[in-house]
C-alpha cells in the first residue's frame, strides 16, 4: 500500500489590484485560517481512509483465509437461486473455480432428485428460508459421481434486515459412512467374538460337570447290565430245572399248580422283562459313554481313515433302521483320507444323517438328504443337507449344548450334536449349521486333510 501524501494547498484567485482594494487584512486572516483548517481535516480524513482501507482488505483476508481453511463445503446464493459465493473445499469436490460457479443455479450441482425437489422447496417457502432447515442432498464431484452431503441451511439479510439469499454449509458423508460401516463391521466381529468366548467356557465348564456325573453313573450302571446278563442265564438254568421237576411228578398233580401260581405266564414274560430292562440300561450306559467322550475323559486311537467309507456306512446303518423311505443323494467321489477313530467319526456321522430324517421326515413329505464333498488342500469340508423346515433362529446359539434338543421325549436325549462336536472339535475340525438359501438346514462338517 502506498504511503499517503497530504493535499496540496489550493492557490488564491487572482483578483485585479482594484477588486482587492478595501478588504481589511483581519479577512485575509481568517480566509487563510480557514483554509488551514480544511487542509487539516482532508488530511486526517486521508489517514483515517489509508487505515480503513488496510483493515478491509485484513479483514478481507482473514475471512478468505477461513474460507478456504473449512473442510466443510460452503454456497451462499441469492433468493433467486444463484450461486454468489464458494468456499475452496465444494471447488475442490466439483472441480470447477469460485468464478465458473458463481451465477450459476444452485440447482444444476445436485443429482440427487428427491432431495433437489425438496431444496427447490425450501427456496419457493418464505416460511422454511427464514427458519433454515437440514438436507441430506446429493453433489456431482468433479468425475461425476454422486457424493451424499449432509447440509445445513441459513437464511442471509442485508444491512436493512432484508432476506438476501441463503447459506448452505455441509459435511460429506461419504467418509463418514465408510467409517460407520467399517465400525459396525468391527462391532458385529466383536460380538461373534464374545458370542464364541461365551460357547467356549460354557463347555469347558459343561465338560467338568458332565465328566463328574459320567464318572458316578458308570459304577451303577455296570452293576445293572451285569446283574442283568447274570439273570438271563440263570432263568434259562430255572425253567429248565422247572422242567425237569415236573416231570418226575406224579401224572396231573403238577398242572393245577402250575396253573395256579402261573408259572407259564411268568416264564413267557420273563424275557420281555429282561430284555427291556438291558435295553434301558445299555441306553443308560450309551449316555454315559457320550458323556464321557464329550468331556474328554475317554482317550481313543487315531488312524488314517477314508470318510468316504464312514459316510457309506452311516447311511446305511440309519436305513436299516427306520428310515427305509429315507432318500439320501450322496455319489462317493475322490478318498477323503483324515485322521480319527472310525467309530467316533461313525457316530457323528450317524447323528448328522439321523438327525436330517428327523427333521425332514414330515407328513405328505419324502426325506431327503444331499451330502456333499469339498477337498481343498488343507482340509475336507462335507455338507449334509436336508429337505426339512430349517433351524429357528432361537436355536442357534443352543443347538450344540449337551441336552438341547427338539424333538419329542423320548426321541432324542439332546446329546448326539454336542458329542459330535466335541469328536470334531478334538479332530481339529469344526462343525457348523446354518440355514440354506433354498429352505431345509445345512450342518458343514469340516476336518484337516491328512
Amino acid at each position: 500500500m502506498t504511503e499517503a501524501q497530504p493535499p496540496r494547498r489550493p492557490n488564491l484567485p487572482s483578483l485585479p489590484p482594484e477588486d482587492l482594494e478595501g478588504i481589511p487584512e483581519s479577512t485575509w486572516l481568517d480566509v487563510i485560517h480557514k483554509m488551514d483548517e480544511v487542509y487539516t481535516q482532508l488530511v486526517a480524513d486521508e489517514v483515517a481512509l489509508e487505515e480503513k482501507n488496510a483493515l478491509l482488505e485484513q479483514s478481507q483476508q482473514f475471512i478468505y483465509g477461513l474460507l478456504s481453511a473449512m473442510s466443510d463445503v460452503l454456497l451462499a446464493c441469492s433468493e433467486a437461486g444463484l450461486i454468489e459465493q464458494t468456499n475452496d473445499a465444494l471447488c475442490r469436490m466439483v472441480g470447477r473455480s469460485d468464478a465458473q460457479l458463481r451465477g450459476t443455479p444452485l440447482l444444476a450441482l445436485f443429482a440427487d432428485a428427491p432431495g433437489t425437489e425438496r431444496l427447490r422447496q425450501v427456496l419457493h417457502t418464505p416460511a422454511l428460508v427464514r427458519s433454515g432447515t437440514d438436507l441430506e442432498l446429493t453433489l456431482l464431484d468433479a468425475a461425476g459421481q454422486p457424493q451424499p452431503v449432509d447440509f445445513n441451511l441459513s437464511p442471509r439479510h442485508d444491512s436493512a434486515n432484508r432476506l438476501a439469499g441463503l447459506v448452505l454449509v455441509g459435511r460429506p458423508m461419504g467418509e463418514i459412512k465408510r467409517a460407520y460401516h467399517q465400525l459396525r463391521e468391527a462391532h458385529e466381529e466383536l460380538k461373534r467374538t464374545q458370542q464364541q468366548l461365551l460357547h467356549s467356557e460354557k463347555m469347558a465348564s459343561l465338560g467338568r460337570l458332565v465328566a463328574g456325573v459320567a464318572h458316578e453313573l458308570n459304577n451303577p450302571i455296570s452293576f445293572v447290565l451285569g446283574n442283568v446278563h447274570a439273570l438271563q442265564r440263570y432263568s434259562e438254568r430255572l425253567t429248565r430245572y422247572v422242567a425237569e421237576l415236573e416231570a418226575q411228578l406224579p401224572p396231573g398233580t403238577g398242572a393245577p399248580l402250575r396253573a395256579k401260581l402261573r408259572i407259564d405266564a411268568l416264564l413267557a414274560d420273563l424275557p420281555s422283562l429282561m430284555e427291556g430292562t438291558l435295553e434301558g440300561a445299555q441306553r443308560t450306559a450309551d449316555i454315559v459313554s457320550g458323556l464321557k467322550r464329550f468331556s474328554a475323559v475317554d482317550r481313543e486311537e487315531t488312524t488314517l481313515l477314508d470318510l468316504n467309507d464312514v459316510i457309506e456306512r452311516a447311511i446305511e446303518w440309519i436305513r436299516r433302521g427306520a428310515a427305509r423311505d429315507f432318500d439320501v443323494r450322496w455319489q462317493r467321489g475322490e478318498a477323503l483320507n483324515v485322521r480319527g477313530n472310525a467309530g467316533r467319526l461313525l457316530q457323528v456321522a450317524m447323528n448328522l444323517v439321523q438327525n436330517a430324517y428327523d427333521a425332514a421326515a414330515l407328513p405328505g413329505q419324502t426325506p431327503r438328504l444331499d451330502i456333499g464333498c469339498t477337498v481343498e488342500p488343507q482340509r475336507i469340508v462335507v455338507r449334509f443337507r436336508d429337505n426339512g423346515p430349517g433351524i429357528r433362529a432361537e436355536h442357534f446359539e443352543r443347538l450344540f449344548e449337551p441336552f438341547f434338543t427338539t424333538k419329542p421325549v423320548g426321541k432324542g436325549t439332546g446329546l448326539g450334536l454336542s458329542i459330535s462336536f466335541g469328536i470334531v472339535e478334538k479332530l481339529g475340525g469344526t462343525l457348523q449349521a446354518d440355514n440354506a438359501a433354498g429352505g431345509g438346514a445345512v450342518f458343514t462338517l469340516t476336518l484337516p486333510r491328512a
